[in-house]
């Protein structure tokens, strides 16, 4: 049987359209106590789902010294299991393409969004939901015996979130016919890449997947050794003095449960809702689960600039309470700008007037685009990549470097140093750059 590619942009739009005919989905609000199959633990407070599995909301207690804030408590999620996200990819005529599918989930932003071939959970994928099988898996659990893997690597999850969470990010190649079922479709990488220029159409495990992609080495000298690069991670590591203790949900500083959901009292940073989810082409039609509901959209973003001519981005070592090694590259602004209004003017993020107030002539790339929407509902940030103007003094900050994207993409292949919002936006500087210049398999 042959399969058929199509040119990303070409019918995408008749795409989302017929495949909402489809994938339907409805998510409705109802408080804690009344999701089915969860639970409030009477001692913690945590709020489990009564098989054990899939995920829990638990509490923390984080302290890290030298910051503006240097102690506070908050809600988690605690999903112990590694996912697996997957994107099978097949040349037609030379041209790499992408099988992708259209997914709904609970907390998406306006429904449909292009996720991996595979995006899957292992509560999921070994059928604890007693839902139908995930299409494809097979070609990524059994990939190193049956086709060729071009990247396979654990990356992390949103750290403010996700308590040490990790998932498989994976790029198998095929050279056999691979069907696209209903809801499926190939794509052009390149024009995949572009879509990242519409808000809210390309989701986050995808951007994620995207990242991890090999590229093609540009050379030039970066400003900092990679060797140096290195070291000062592992410094920042250990010098940030973070500790985090479990707390119990139920008796958290500044939070409390009310009206069926949890919630700060200054009404800012987010809420631990309910919802009620029923779906159509899903592996499972009906199902309820708690989610974390950010207040306000976010800003992640990057300053650019050319140091003797090579393109670096400007990076900071952030640590977050939900890091598995403490602390990891994160963009040059990462925030919601809405949760620091009432903190002193220190604890205002580094750099963060600096992005918004650009000079849109020098803005190479702006759109909102969408959080993970299993777990996190309506949960978005504004990407932006700021180029400095040639000649213009690179700003310097203790705990920030200037690195290339070779560099960036060199210890993306290692796991664990480049966080989920460092991941994203470098998807979205692949939109600025042909695929045919940059993809190095």
């Amino acid at each position: 049987m042959s399969v058929t590619a199509h040119p990303a942009g070409a019918g995408i739009r008749s795409w989302l359209d017929e495949a909402g005919e489809r994938l339907r989905i409805r998510a409705e609000r109802v408080p804690l106590d009344a999701l089915a199959d969860w639970e409030t633990d009477e001692d913690s407070g945590a709020v489990r789902h009564r098989s054990g599995r899939f995920f829990s909301v638990e509490g923390l207690d984080v302290r890290l010294p030298r910051h503006p804030v240097s102690h506070w408590q908050q809600p988690i999620i605690r999903q112990p299991e590694t996912g697996v996200l997957g994107i099978l990819v097949k040349r037609f005529g030379g041209v790499p393409h992408c099988l992708m599918q259209l997914k709904p989930e609970p907390g998406n932003w306006g429904g449909l969004q292009i996720s991996p071939t595979v995006q899957a959970t292992r509560s999921n994928y070994t059928g604890v939901h007693g839902g139908t099988r995930v299409p494809y898996l097979d070609h990524f659990l059994n990939a190193a015996a049956r086709h060729r893997v071009v990247t396979d690597v654990h990356q992390s999850e949103h750290g403010s979130w996700f308590l040490r969470k990790r998932n498989r990010n994976m790029v198998v190649e095929v050279t056999e016919d691979v069907e696209a079922v209903p809801g499926f479709r190939w794509l052009p990488l390149a024009g995949l890449r572009q879509l990242l220029h519409v808000d809210d159409l390309v989701n986050m495990d995808t951007r994620s997947v995207l990242s991890c992609l090999p590229r093609r080495a540009t050379g030039g000298t970066p400003a900092h050794p990679t060797a140096d690069v290195l070291a000062w991670i592992e410094r920042g590591r250990d010098d940030s003095g973070m500790t985090v203790e479990r707390r119990p949900l139920g008796r958290l500083a500044g939070w409390r449960r009310d009206a069926g959901r949890i919630t700060h009292e200054s009404g800012r940073f987010f809420d631990v809702i309910g919802v009620r989810v029923e779906a159509a082409g899903r592996e499972v039609g009906r199902w309820d689960q708690p989610m974390i509901a950010p207040h306000g959209v976010g800003v992640v973003a990057f300053l650019t600039a050319r140091v003797d001519g090579v393109p670096h981005v400007l990076t900071q070592l952030r640590a977050e309470p939900g890091c598995a090694d403490r602390a990891e590259l994160a963009p040059t602004v990462q925030c919601t700008p809405g949760n620091y209004d009432a903190l002193p003017a220190a604890a205002r993020p580094a750099f963060l007037d600096d992005v918004l107030d650009a000079d849109p002539r020098c803005i190479r790339f702006d759109t909102v685009l969408s959080d993970e929407g299993g777990r996190f509902h309506h949960s978005r940030s504004r990407h932006l990549v700021v180029e400095l103007d040639e000649g213009a003094e690179r700003p310097r900050r203790p705990g920030y470097r200037w690195l290339t994207l070779d560099q960036l993409h060199g210890l993306l292949r290692h796991g664990g140093r480049v966080n989920m919002q460092t991941r994203s936006l470098l998807a979205c500087l692949s939109a600025l750059t042909p695929a045919t210049d940059t993809t190095a398999w």
